[in-house]
């Protein structure tokens, strides 16, 4: 165990921390509530950008950067958006700094109007999509941004919770409501394959309540996820917005029926909140453990020598072992890119950026293993004197610990590749087995009070209420999660005890 991570069972929250921190993943800054995501951390985000863009690209979208100042009175063209908004907003006031009379800064040049920095680009996206359309057949508009965006928040928890964090954005518009409500479900779909094939995180779809709707939409579907202390975790959302980003900023066409319209429009994301869902999935007590499709290294070497002879002699070995591994184009390539000789890095997969690493740093081998483990490089193969005397190398796996001897010609790139699916498909399938174990049923009020003290998704029948939903809030601390798209039969409201046809997911929540 550890001795630089609490356990999840003493302490969840500081354990998630300590993963963090081990891993190196990300670090406080000096600016209050924002964090510093740090190179092994931005790595993750990397290849989570890389393979969502590639599913957005294939669904016909493309990317566009818009400003990350928004006049504020843009935000107050929508009363529910500026509503839901208002409190999370930062503002710019001034455009300078001069000295004072004391020779500190102070703010000058007063804006005639204050900006906000983006909580959000619906408004000032519904701007220019004003400008661009004029005819249905500028219709659809399929357009995503890779950006930052800050909402005021000073209850933070790195990833999960921060003033400012990176996400995308989705926002398109459609002639018809129909291709709306299309395009929303479609990118909730592209959302839900991506958190269980990607990330290898089993989610619920299903659409948010009035009370938990993104503040200006119509209907808001969303991916639920189950963490292993029992709390969900909203892990990507899509927003039927139907026409009130487009009345209230003119996104008008001229129709088919050579009539003025109003586009119907939508909206979508996931952020950097997915990164903390992974390590809350899938990490452990020893530290960080990577889904194989997101590990920068899905694989490290670690020579073992005690004298240069027996450096020279495992050298010789592991060259052989990589030309099978990458190729000898690549190993030729990776010793004349005048990288750290002590880490050399060969690419497995230019594709999705995953490297091969082997540590010829000046350190014991046990000190290797315990920095490979707890940044959770999904397989470590060792090799020492012995291993090359028998023509065969040690296979540590990270998901369990497993060890395994195999000969060196077993260890091609083929074997490598079916190695980590073997680990992200066995990954999926704990997560799936720790979600489906704590999804309970309740019947009663008193029954849905307990078990969302326990933890866990708690399905109940029950009628979405503003009022009654804040009250179970207050004595639960639980929400709904979402209300999932399989509905079938009635049963008794658990709080009201009144029929109803809707069956709701309760969950404490982060």
């Amino acid at each position: 165990m550890a001795k630089n991570i609490k356990t999840r069972a003493e302490d969840y929250s500081q354990w998630y921390l300590d993963v963090i921190k081990a891993a190196q993943l990300a670090d406080y800054s000096p600016v209050k509530g924002c964090m510093v995501i740090r190179p092994e951390g931005y790595a993750v985000w990397e290849a989570i950008q890389r393979d969502l863009d590639r599913r957005f690209k294939e669904t016909g979208h493309v990317n566009a950067y818009f400003p990350l100042l928004i006049p504020q009175s843009f935000l107050t063209k929508e009363a529910e958006h500026i509503e839901g908004f208002a409190m999370e907003c930062a503002i710019v006031t001034h455009s300078k700094l001069q000295k004072g009379p004391d020779g500190k800064l102070v703010p000058a040049g007063p804006l005639e109007e204050p900006f906000v920095i983006r909580p959000t680009s619906e408004t000032i996206i519904g701007h220019m999509y004003a400008q661009w359309v004029q005819s249905y057949r500028d219709l659809p508009l399929l357009i995503n941004q890779w950006c930052n965006v800050m909402r005021w928040e000073m209850r933070t928890r790195l990833f999960l919770r921060t003033a400012e964090f990176l996400w995308q954005e989705g926002h398109t518009a459609h002639e018809t409501e129909a291709q709306a409500q299309m395009e929303t479900l479609r990118m909730l779909d592209v959302y839900a394959a991506f958190a269980e094939e990607f990330l290898a995180i089993p989610v619920i779809k299903g659409a948010k309540t009035e009370a938990e709707k993104f503040p200006g939409a119509v209907t808001t579907y969303c991916i639920e996820a189950l963490m292993q202390d029992g709390k969900a975790l909203q892990a990507g959302t899509s927003h039927f917005l139907g026409q009130n980003f487009s009345k209230a900023f003119e996104i008008k066409f001229l129709g088919r029926d050579q009539k003025q319209q109003h586009a119907w429009t939508t909206s979508w994301g996931v952020s950097t909140r997915l990164i903390g869902a992974m390590i809350m999935a899938h990490s452990d007590d020893d530290g960080l453990v990577l889904p194989p499709k997101v590990a920068a290294c899905p694989a490290v070497i670690v020579p073992i020598f005690k004298t240069p002879e027996e450096q020279q002699k495992v050298a010789a070995f592991i060259d052989k072992l990589l030309v099978q591994l990458v190729g000898e184009a690549e190993c030729a390539a990776a010793k004349n890119r005048g990288t750290d000789p002590a880490l050399l890095r060969y690419f497995f997969d230019k594709l999705a950026g995953q490297s091969i690493l082997v540590d010829w740093r000046d350190n014991r081998p046990g000190d290797k293993h315990f920095h490979w483990e707890q940044r959770g490089v999904p397989l470590r193969i060792e090799a020492g004197p012995r291993d090359v005397d028998s023509g065969s190398v040690m296979i540590k796996k990270r998901l369990d610990r497993s060890k395994e001897v195999l000969p060196l010609a077993a260890i091609t790139s083929d074997w490598l590749r079916g190695q980590l699916d073997t680990i992200q498909k066995a990954m999926f399938d704990k997560a799936r087995a720790h979600r489906d174990a704590n999804i309970r049923e309740a019947g009663s009020y008193d029954e849905l009070k307990k078990l969302a003290a326990e933890g866990g998704f708690v399905k109940c029948w029950f009628t979405p209420n503003k009022e009654t939903e804040a009250k179970i809030k207050e004595e639960t601390k639980a929400t709904v999660r979402c209300v999932p798209f399989e509905q079938s039969g009635t049963g008794k409201d658990v709080y009201t005890g009144a029929e109803t046809t809707t069956r709701v997911i309760f969950a404490q929540s982060y």
